[in-house]
């Protein structure tokens, strides 16, 4: 098994539920702890890796604005959810820093004194000096997921693919929870998912790696060894390219 990264610059997308105990919320260190043994041999191979952390252990936004009689507006819900993943995003860096391994964390929103403001350049330099980031804010706007914060930052800081850790081991044709005989694809096109609307990541995340040529992993995080797998270009959950 070869031990140099196929893909060098990565940008990691980690649903804020990774972090917590399975069916419970906010942070829980043990769950941190293991995607932090997740990230040691990735980081120990020189890949630079950049991670959005959502914030579902704590709110969804969109879920809390839609509630019924509801009162909190979506953007209102949406602020709500960017700060959520600004706590995950510390929590983890902490995490990893406590494991010896560099790590910073950016925010595309305040609040200062707490984490860095998200700096493209900045966060360059970062990377380049062997750090972990972990950037948290989403995208600073609110009706933006962070799927497409995924994207547009794998854009922006000129990743070579996308991984995306989920629950699941790829991308399948139905829910394989509640459908048993669901297909799972090994590799997808964007037009597929796109055409599809097979669900695993936002339209407009999918767009924008699709126009900027970034291959996107749909792969399972729980499975141990499974993003160094990813990393190192191994079959792995569903490849999505075009």
């Amino acid at each position: 098994m070869g031990t140099e990264p196929r893909y060098n610059r990565v940008l990691l997308k980690l649903s804020g539920e990774a972090l917590c105990a399975s069916g419970g919320s906010g942070v829980d260190p043990a769950a941190a702890g293991r995607v932090a043994d997740e990230l040691a041999p990735v980081a120990a191979m020189g890949a630079r890796v950049a991670i959005v952390v959502g914030g579902g252990n704590f709110i969804r936004g969109a879920r809390l604005a839609g509630a019924k009689d509801a009162a909190i507006a979506r953007a209102t819900a949406d602020h709500m959810g960017m700060l959520a993943t600004v706590i995950n995003a510390l929590a983890l860096r902490d995490v990893l820093v406590a494991r010896g391994l560099p790590a910073r964390a950016m925010s595309a929103i305040g609040p200062g004194g707490i984490c860095e403001a998200f700096d493209r350049h900045r966060a360059l330099r970062h990377l380049e000096a062997g750090q972990i980031l972990l950037l948290g804010g989403g995208t600073g706007n609110p009706f933006f997921t962070t799927d497409t914060c995924a994207a547009l930052r794998a854009v922006e800081l000129g990743a070579d693919v996308l991984l995306k850790a989920t629950q699941v081991d790829g991308v399948y044709d139905r829910d394989p929870v509640a459908c048993p005989g669901a297909r799972r694809y090994s590799e997808l096109t964007y037009g597929q998912v796109l055409a599809d609307r097979l669900g695993v990541m936002d339209l407009a995340a999918v767009s924008m790696c699709m126009e900027n040529g970034i291959p996107v992993v749909v792969f399972r995080l729980a499975d141990p060894g499974s993003l160094a797998r990813a990393v190192r270009g191994e079959t792995v959950g569903t490849r999505i390219h075009g």
